[in-house]
């Protein structure tokens, strides 16, 4: 399946570019997007946390993403 994948902040310095079109596996959950993106991408291993938003919704990692969804990478906020 298909789906559109949205960086923004660190994330989009990682992945350097703002958006790219992910093909995954049927079944396919936020769980498993993380692990794919932490060994495809190194970068994503140093941050302490990420979040995934799925059609502007947060979501778990056990969100199963289906067809054509797009899924936002939210990657932790520093400052004060």
């Amino acid at each position: 399946m298909q789906v559109k994948l949205l960086a923004f902040g660190i994330a989009k310095e990682i992945l350097k570019k703002k958006e790219l079109t992910l093909h995954l596996e049927s079944g396919t959950k936020i769980a498993d997007l993380k692990n794919k993106l932490v060994n495809e991408y190194p970068g994503f291993h140093k941050l302490r946390s990420l979040k995934f938003a799925i059609n502007e919704d947060y979501q778990s990692d056990e969100y199963q993403i289906k067809e054509n969804e797009e899924v936002v990478i939210i990657p932790p906020v520093s400052g004060g």
